[in-house]
C-alpha cells in the first residue's frame, strides 16, 4: 500500500535520527533551556534577521495554536479565521475549549482577505452593543492554507494594515511553512513573514522532524510570560533538547547557504507539481489549484474504489454526482517512483473503467 493521505506518515529524516543517536547520552538541562534549543533559536533569529526575536519550541500544531492564542487573548476576546481554517475545522474545538470563540469568515480559496476582515471588524466597532459581544482581537491565517493556497506579499501586507488599524494580533500557522515558501508561486520569504506578523511558527512535524514546532514572536510583542502558558497547557517537554536537536539539524546551513528544511520542502513541492501535471493530463478536474505539496482532484467514486487496493489518500468533499474531491499529499520523504506509479496506475484504471 502506497499512502498519500498526509505529510506526516513517515518518521524523521535520517540526519535527525543520527544526531539524536550521537547526542543520546549527553546530559543537558531540561524544558527547552539546553544548548541545542539555544543554538536552534539562534539559527532562527538569523533567518528572520532579528537577534531580538523570541523563540520557543512546542511538540505539535494543535498544541501550538492553542497555546499561542490562549496567551494572546483575554477571556472575552476571539480570533478571526477562514471558515476552512485548521483551528475552525480540525482541532476538535481546542480554541473554544480555552474560552475563546473562533469567528469564521467565508472563504472560497482558503484565504482571508483584508477587505472581508475590515468589513467585519468595522461593523463590530460600529455596533453600540459591541461590549456585549466577543471582541475580535486576533486574526489567524496559515501558510500554506488548508486548501494549498498561498498568500501573496501584498495580501499579507494588506491584512497586516487592517490588524494594525483595529489593534489585532496577526498570527500565522506555519505547520506547512516550508512547503509554502518553496512553492514556485511564493513571493514571500521567512523574513517577510516575520516582519508582517506578530507571531508565527516553523512547522517540523510535517516537514522532516519526528515532532516539533518552533514558535517565533516578533520582537515588538510581549512574550515575557509565554513559558507559563506553555507549561500550563502541557506543552513544556521535559527532554526539550529533543526539539532543539531536530531544528538544529533542519536549519543549519550547508556550504551553499541552503538548509535541510528547505531542501526537503522543495522536494515535496516538485513531486506535487509532477503529480498535478500527470493527473490533470488524464483529464481529471482540479478541486483546488494548489502549488504546494497538497493536491486536490475530483475523481469518480468507482476510480477511487479501484485505486484503493494499492493507494490511500484523503477524502475531502463529496461532489454529489458520483464523484468525490480527494487530497493527495506528497511529503519530504515521498519517492518519485511512488508518484510515477500512482499516475500510471490511475491511467490504467481509468481506461479499464471506461473513464475519459
Amino acid at each position: 500500500m502506497r499512502m498519500f493521505n498526509c505529510d506526516y506518515l513517515e518518521g524523521a529524516h535520517e540526519k535527525i535520527l543520527e544526531r539524536m543517536a550521537e547526542t543520546n547520552y549527553e546530559q543537558t538541562v531540561g524544558y527547552g533551556e539546553d544548548g541545542h534549543c539555544s543554538a536552534a533559536a539562534e539559527l532562527i533569529k538569523e533567518m528572520v534577521g532579528d537577534k531580538d526575536a523570541y523563540v520557543q519550541f512546542l511538540v505539535g500544531g494543535t498544541q501550538t495554536n492553542m497555546t499561542i492564542l490562549s496567551y494572546l487573548l483575554r477571556p472575552h476576546e476571539g480570533v478571526i479565521s477562514a471558515d476552512t481554517g485548521h483551528i475552525a475545522v480540525h482541532e476538535s474545538g481546542a480554541i473554544e475549549a480555552q474560552g475563546h470563540k473562533v469567528i469564521t469568515l467565508k472563504s472560497e480559496d482558503g484565504k482571508l482577505s483584508a477587505k472581508d476582515i475590515k468589513a467585519f471588524v468595522k461593523t463590530y466597532w460600529a455596533d453600540e452593543t459591541a461590549d456585549h459581544m466577543v471582541k475580535p482581537r486576533a486574526v489567524y491565517i496559515s501558510y500554506a492554507t488548508e486548501t494549498g493556497s498561498l498568500y501573496t506579499k501584498e495580501e499579507l501586507r494588506d491584512i497586516r494594515k487592517v490588524c494594525k488599524k483595529y489593534d489585532m494580533y496577526l498570527f500565522l500557522d506555519g505547520a506547512r511553512l516550508g512547503y509554502g515558501l518553496m512553492s514556485e508561486k511564493s513571493d514571500l520569504t521567512i523574513r517577510d513573514i516575520y516582519e508582517l506578523t506578530d507571531v508565527f511558527y516553523i512547522g517540523g512535524t510535517k516537514q522532516g522532524a519526528l515532532f516539533g514546532e518552533a514558535v517565533v514572536f516578533n520582537s515588538g510583542i510581549c512574550h515575557k510570560e509565554f513559558r507559563y502558558y506553555i507549561k500550563q497547557k502541557g506543552g513544556m517537554l521535559a527532554k526539550g533538547r529533543l526539539l532543539g536537536i531536530q531544528f538544529e539539524t533542519l536549519l543549519e546551513k550547508d556550504v551553499h547557504g541552503d538548509c535541510l528544511y528547505f531542501r526537503l520542502a522543495r522536494h515535496a513541492d516538485e513531486l506535487a507539481m509532477k503529480l498535478k501535471k500527470g493527473i490533470s493530463e488524464l483529464g481529471f478536474e482540479l478541486y483546488s489549484d494548489s502549488y504546494t505539496n497538497q493536491q486536490f482532484f475530483i475523481l469518480p467514486d468507482k476510480l477511487i474504489k479501484k485505486l484503493s487496493r494499492k493507494y490511500s489518500f484523503s477524502t475531502w468533499a463529496p461532489m454529489g454526482d458520483g464523484r468525490t474531491a480527494v487530497r493527495i499529499c506528497t511529503s519530504w520523504a515521498t519517492k518519485e517512483e511512488a508518484v510515477d506509479a500512482l499516475i500510471e496506475d490511475m491511467a490504467k484504471a481509468a481506461s479499464k473503467l471506461g473513464i475519459k
